[in-house]
């Protein structure tokens, strides 16, 4: 069994601290549903209230009760979300927003006409699968609290319980191929795909409530027509959680700085603000971070690992032409321009309201290694002892493997350049001696990479850089010449 483990620590204060939000998003979710519920009753509050005061009682209890399943959950299975108020009040969030709409929907169209697979996509994309899985079930008997125990009678009993089947199957089914939807047209897609359960569902709720009062079909277009009308508003729900949910992703990525396959679209662009940037201010850092993106194959992550490098870009070798500024320069001041690129493109990021990940690998993928050029050229100048954390970066370490796959792409790129060798062997020797050297200086020791692991990826490197970097045949020399006749000929010089 693969269990995901997260490395938190859990103080009391914490723990209170995620039990107030969790408290607080409840009372907001109570309140809205409330508003929802009762905007319309108002002038008779009280009468109503006496009638079926009971009824919303109930209905807070349960909802009471559901959230506090949701914080249980959340405590042993993904303690990271909890742990953090910005996600807690994202997964309420969307929560809060498919009950307004669901009840906007049916009140002003049907019940059928609900964006019934909205919150699986929502969280499927901004949080995980797991997660999506278990709030599509949250989602689902929250709205059959709000469905049967606050219901103005119970004639349409009956549309609650397929509208909770509805809405779990088809949030399910959306879960299930969301994975394959890496374009909004395939969103779209699963608009469509959902609507098949959704239409069986009514087709037979609608077709048995027919039965049961003894209309018959045959010769009756009306009551067809009805079923065909309803059939029509599950096509309208399946399509429209879709389309909300591509008209309102872009919102919550945004507002909670979240990293989804469409942003990485957009972030790996060459049209992407600081790409293009770096591509006209610092070339040939462009160029390594394209190298070291292919090699990693963590595009985005290793595009904008080295985006700080703009701030001075002057002072870093690819970007240099014959002079070197780094000459006018003492060792101690070099390093420390090199080392801050790591922490200037943290800030560049973090200010640039990118996701947070870019931004800790940005500021990991150097750890605390030393810079051995200036530190060399810093022990030729002096006889006394040198402290070499005077010319080593700062860190962190790489606290994730796709950081630690990026140092090790970074530095194996420059070395195979470096040896300029095309054989296979070289490269390799030049790879192992760049893990090695991590590993000598414990860089990979607050990650969860493995040995195998580690293999993996040296063997992946020598055989993308060796095909990058591979051996070209030498053309010969020749010389073309044109005859009187207008024919070519050649020789060879």
């Amino acid at each position: 069994m693969n269990v995901k483990k997260y490395s938190i620590a859990w103080t009391k204060q914490e723990t209170l601290k995620s039990i107030l939000l969790f408290f607080l998003h409840f009372v907001l979710l109570s309140g809205i549903a409330a508003l929802l519920l009762l905007y319309d009753k108002f002038g008779n509050l009280g009468q109503h209230m006496e009638q079926h005061g009971a009824n919303y009682l109930y209905a807070l209890f349960c909802t009471f009760l559901l959230t506090t399943i949701m914080y249980f959950y959340f405590l042993f299975e993904n303690k990271e979300i909890i742990s953090s108020g910005k996600n807690i009040t994202l997964i309420f969030f969307v929560l809060d927003l498919y009950l307004i709409m669901s009840y906007l929907l049916e009140q002003k169209i049907d019940i059928y006409a609900r964006p019934v697979a909205f919150v699986a996509l929502m969280i499927f994309v901004l949080v995980g699968r797991r997660e999506a899985i278990f709030l599509n079930i949250i989602s689902a008997l929250l709205m059959f609290i709000i469905d049967t125990f606050v219901a103005p009678g119970t004639e349409i009993r009956n549309e609650y319980y397929s509208s909770l089947i509805i809405s779990f199957s088809a949030g399910m089914i959306a879960i299930f191929f969301c994975d394959k939807a890496k374009t909004r047209f395939r969103v779209v897609g699963i608009g469509v795909l959902i609507v098949i359960p959704i239409d069986l569902i009514i087709f037979l709720l609608e077709l048995s409530t027919l039965v049961n009062r003894g209309e018959v079909l045959v010769g009756e277009m009306p009551a067809f027509e009805g079923i065909l009308t309803r059939m029509g508003y599950g096509l309208f729900g399946g399509v429209m959680s879709t389309v909300f949910f591509l008209a309102i992703l872009p919102i919550f990525e945004s507002a909670f700085n979240c990293l989804t396959v469409f942003r990485l679209r957009e972030l790996t662009s060459s049209d992407a603000k600081i790409l293009k940037k770096l591509k006209d201010e610092a070339p040939g850092t462009y160029n390594h971070s394209m190298m070291v993106a292919q090699l990693a194959e963590a595009s985005a992550a290793a595009l904008y690992h080295d985006v700080g490098k703009l701030h001075e870009p002057e002072h870093f070798t690819e970007n240099q032409g014959a002079y070197n500024l780094h000459d006018e320069l003492t060792p101690e001041l070099s390093a420390d321009i090199i080392r801050s690129h790591a922490k200037d493109g943290y800030m560049l990021i973090k200010n640039s309201h990118l996701p947070d990940f870019l931004a800790d690998v940005a500021i990991q993928h150097h750890g605390t290694m030393p810079i051995r050029y200036f530190y060399a050229k810093a022990l030729k100048m002096t006889d006394g002892e040198l402290n070499i954390e005077d010319f080593s970066y700062l860190g962190p370490k790489p606290q994730t493997k796709v950081a630690a796959i990026i140092m090790i792409a970074d530095a194996a790129e420059a070395a195979v350049r470096a040896t300029n060798s095309r054989k296979p062997e070289d490269a390799e020797r030049a790879i192992r001696a760049v893990i090695e050297e991590r590993m000598d200086l414990e860089q990979f020791a607050e990650c969860d990479i493995t040995i195998g692991d580690l293999t993996k990826i040296r063997m992946a490197l020598v055989n993308t850089l060796t095909g990058v970097y591979h051996h070209r045949i030498k053309y010969p020399n020749i010389k073309y010449k044109r005859n009187e006749d207008g024919s070519t000929k050649g020789e060879n010089v």
